[in-house]
């Protein structure tokens, strides 16, 4: 047993296996919390309140089964990023803006090349990254592939996601069935996302954005799963194309509008919760409803966004590298910020739960019905980025797994972007990763700075714990020979 006191709070911490933690229910916890980390993975106490997060989050009303937490965990607003919980819609469960986040529908998707890292030697990787440098938005505040100029277009867009860019043109039908819900969520109502929320939106759709999103030029090194590799194309050598962002503007205002009507909402639902950021209402209530329908919105934004990216990507290939070589198949498109209502067993029955899924990816096992026919007997592709400059995973779903089909989401910080920022300077970090072989692309030498790799936990050992813990398995390591962020 490890006891841990976190902003004045007793937390004992009862290890179970050497990847799973839990703390028992005390006080007004409905439900025990589970953590899944290495001992090297727990977060550290200074300064992290991810533990109490935990904690926090097992208090909302509904909530069934546990309050989980992923390897990659640390502090979020509300819930830890990381963080997993589902609740009971017929037994006054709650949805929480706070287990989704700010960047709602933030997520990666994978596309394949036909090309080997030999394909890229010496002047034809410059020439690809320069193309890219020129075709892809990025950076704070600034965007598009696909500047909108009516309100209808993007009503359009945030009801159709994906499916909406392809039929304009910025894409492949073939795209859409390798995306999860086939590129767009249901029950979108861009009627609840304010107009402020709108205004943002109209001139960011097909943008990276800045933070820890980026678009990484990727080479399979190691293969762990033969099979499953060889069913999903990622054959050793294989030069891959990995984009994660997200919904911009538009999902992060949505957060905040939903956040203060909840505030305003819960008294009247007899709701009290230990931490503001955690406010909620029940899911059948018209808060609930309202933030659901510009939730799903926002993240048909995020998907569509992912599309245009792609799209984008498509047109660089084929400038620096000719007709031959523009071809990139999607292996999959998947988010980490979402809360989805799905049926789970729970207690030997089967329930309508809202499971909320913050910095978790969704990871479902082989013969799910929500895969395409290809995939299915296989279980999900599972994209797992690192830290810039340092690799990324591609897991599989698996059956049994404890937390609703729910995996990790990336390596998960360590320090502060203010924090990495006074340890390196942005122009020194490109100097390192040029050395490395990594060929770089940013927007600023701030941006490089925030996400130095050292900001990050180490992702093999995350992505080794999940597997440990039966929470996926691990398919294929990828490592970047070229970086496209803000």
């Amino acid at each position: 047993m490890s006891t841990s006191t976190v902003t004045g709070q007793r937390i004992e911490l009862v290890e179970e296996t050497p990847y799973r933690w839990r703390i028992d229910r005390a006080g007004p916890m409905r439900v025990p919390g589970v953590v899944f980390a290495s001992h090297r993975l727990l977060p550290e106490l200074a300064g992290d309140q991810s533990l109490a997060q935990v904690v926090g989050v097992a208090t909302l009303p509904g909530i069934v089964r546990a309050a989980y937490a992923m390897p990659d965990m640390h502090s979020g607003y509300g819930f830890p990023i990381g963080g997993v919980a589902a609740t009971d819609i017929d037994e006054g469960g709650v949805v929480s803006p706070g287990g989704v986040g700010f960047d709602i529908s933030c997520g990666v998707r994978l596309l394949l090349s036909d090309l080997s890292r030999a394909d890229l030697a010496g002047q034809r990787l410059n020439r690809l990254m320069d193309a890219l440098d020129r075709l892809i938005p990025r950076g704070l505040g600034r965007g598009a592939v696909w500047r909108l100029s009516r309100r209808d277009e993007l009503d359009a867009l945030l009801t159709g996601g994906s499916r909406y860019a392809v039929e304009r043109g910025h894409g492949e039908p073939g795209d859409l069935a390798h995306c999860e819900d086939q590129g767009a969520v249901a029950d979108a109502d861009p009627a609840q996302v304010s107009e402020r929320a709108m205004a943002r939106g109209l001139g960011q759709v097909g943008s990276l954005g800045s933070g820890n999103h980026f678009l990484e030029l990727q080479v399979v090194e190691s293969v762990y799963d033969p099979a499953l590799a060889d069913a999903f194309g990622l054959t050793r050598g294989r030069v891959c194309v990995m984009i994660h962002c997200g919904s911009r503007g538009l999902g992060h205002q949505i957060c905040s509008d939903h956040v203060q009507a909840m505030l305003r909402a819960m008294p009247r639902y007899g709701i009290s919760v230990p931490d503001r950021q955690l406010a909620c209402a029940p899911v059948t209530s018209p808060e609930g409803q309202r933030y659901l329908g510009a939730m799903a919105a926002a993240a048909n934004y995020g998907r569509a966004n992912r599309q245009l990216l792609t799209a984008a990507t498509r047109t660089a290939f084929r400038r620096a590298l000719g007709d031959a070589h523009s071809r990139l198949d999607l292996l999959y498109d998947v988010s980490h910020n979402l809360a989805k209502i799905e049926t789970h067993t729970v207690d030997g029955r089967e329930r309508r739960l809202c499971v909320h899924r913050k910095g978790a990816t969704l990871a479902l096992p082989p013969g799910h019905p929500g895969l395409p026919a290809d995939l299915r007997p296989h279980g999900q592709p599972v994209l797992v980025p690192g830290s810039m400059g340092t690799a990324s995973h591609v897991l599989a779903g698996v059956p049994g797994a404890e937390a609703f089909h729910s995996t990790c989401h990336g390596a998960g910080r360590l320090l502060s972007r203010h924090a990495a920022m006074r340890r390196i300077h942005g122009r020194t970090l490109r100097e390192q990763l040029t050395a490395a072989g990594v060929a770089v692309r940013a927007a600023s030498e701030r941006g490089l700075a925030e996400e130095a790799p050292f900001a990050y936990k180490d992702v093999d050992e995350v992505v080794t714990t999940c597997e440990r813990a039966g929470l996926a398995r691990r398919v294929a390591r990828l490592v970047p020979i070229g970086v496209v962020k803000g």
